[in-house]
């Protein structure tokens, strides 16, 4: 068995990930099993260098807020804004402080100067996404940036009466922004507004608006340049997601929180889906929104199941989504400890080196019908595989021990 195991482990590259895959999916997403530990922010950015000089691939997308990854497309791409200004006002959740992401976001400026020197045309610069939607752990953003833009930019390319209101009836209908990010409505619904009267009108705003947008999508294309329109389309898709999440942060039902996380989900997925539309995407985020199996999540309330954006992207894109997940030893710093014998980490953990590249379905027919147990983590903010779903990915990147960042 143990032979078996290691005939189906290659060195970490870009060549061992892509002969997993029967050719160049449009979407590849990686994994990560934890967040904030740079020892495997370091990896993806090795390996995503690899892919996009060696295969091609022209956008990275990352898991954070859709709207602020804008401030960081706009640098790499044309130098926009100080690199400490980028890190600070790009990323959600924390996450611009990561020694990791701020190398990433330097790499990709570089390797798009290098392009325009030598003459390379635009549509061979990297590109940046953040595709998660403006959330954080406890709140979620007010939908005012995304309804604003939207607004202003159908009403400088329309009539006025075809839009649904005016731009002040909008900011009257929005009001205070902090009464969109009370942090306690995540444990009391009776703290959202999400279900007020106005929070009700503005999703009808939204609607008229984001069809608006679709019926006079000939002249918009012609009069508007095309990454203007994308724009709109993102500031459409994320106000009615937002509006939609501050609705069932409002509820009080036991649907809430699988609503919560679906929606969430829901708008990863529909940016990825728009962001592959212009290319090829190298998409990295936590194992639970990727993989395509149901995700899972103990909460205060009890577990909670609903489908991630990978399961949503996948059923979309067929053998155009390919996902490779990471699994891990030890987190040592974290009280994550050498894994017990009999799990599938266990297994992992007894090959030689310190990483690499597992063919998932290889392994998994090795195994047979005997699986490995279910790894028990001591630490909420580290998820292991599940053994059971294992041939549902098409890799794992195995790292046998995680470093303090």
């Amino acid at each position: 068995m143990a032979t078996d195991i290691q005939d189906t482990a290659h060195p970490v590259d870009a060549a061992a990930v892509m002969r997993l895959l029967p050719s160049r999916p449009r979407l590849l997403a990686l994994g990560e099993p934890t967040h904030g530990e740079d020892d495997l922010l370091h990896l993806r950015n090795e390996l995503f260098r690899q892919l996009v000089e060696q295969e091609g691939y022209r956008t990275i997308a990352l898991e954070s807020d859709c709207l602020r990854g804008l401030i960081v497309d706009d640098h790499v791409t044309s130098g926009t804004g100080t690199l400490d200004e980028v890190m600070e006002h790009g990323f959600s959740h924390g996450w611009g402080a990561s020694a990791a992401n701020r190398e990433l976001v330097r790499w990709m400026r570089a390797h798009n100067v290098r392009a325009d020197a030598d003459g390379r045309p635009a549509s061979e610069r990297l590109r940046f996404a953040g595709f998660d939607g403006p959330l954080e752990i406890t709140a979620a953003a007010s939908p005012r940036q995304a309804l604003t833009a939207l607004h202003g930019y159908l009403a400088a390319q329309v009539d006025a009466d075809l839009l649904p209101c005016t731009a002040e009836t909008l900011d009257r209908l929005l009001g205070a922004d902090d009464r969109w990010t009370e942090p306690a409505a995540m444990m009391d619904p009776a703290r959202s507004a999400g279900q007020s009267a106005e929070a009700g009108q503005l999703r009808l705003i939204a609607d008229d608006l984001g069809a608006l947008l679709d019926e006079r999508t000939p002249h918009l294309r012609t009069a508007t340049s095309r990454e203007d329109w994308d724009r709109a389309r993102l500031s459409a898709r994320t106000a009615t997601g937002l509006l939609r999440y501050h609705h069932w942060m409002a509820d009080t039902s036991p649907a809430r929180m699988p609503r919560l996380l679906g929606v969430r989900d829901q708008m990863m997925a529909d940016n990825l889906l728009a962001v592959a539309a212009r290319g090829p995407v190298l998409v990295y985020a936590h194992n639970s929104h990727l993989q395509r199996e149901k995700s899972t999540m103990r909460m205060w309330e009890g577990p909670v199941e609903w489908w991630s954006a990978g399961a949503l992207v996948s059923t979309r894109l067929g053998e155009e989504y390919a996902f490779v997940a990471t699994a891990l030893g030890t987190i040592r710093h974290q009280g994550v400890d050498a894994p017990p014998v009999d799990t599938l980490e266990g297994l992992l953990y007894a090959l030689p080196g310190d990483r690499c590249v597992i063919d998932a379905r290889r392994l998994a027919t090795a195994l047979g019908d005997t699986r490995p147990a279910p790894r028990v983590s001591p630490w909420f903010g580290y998820a292991p595989l599940d053994p059971a779903h294992l041939a549902d990915s098409d890799g794992v990147v195995f790292v046998k021990d995680v470093r303090k960042s």
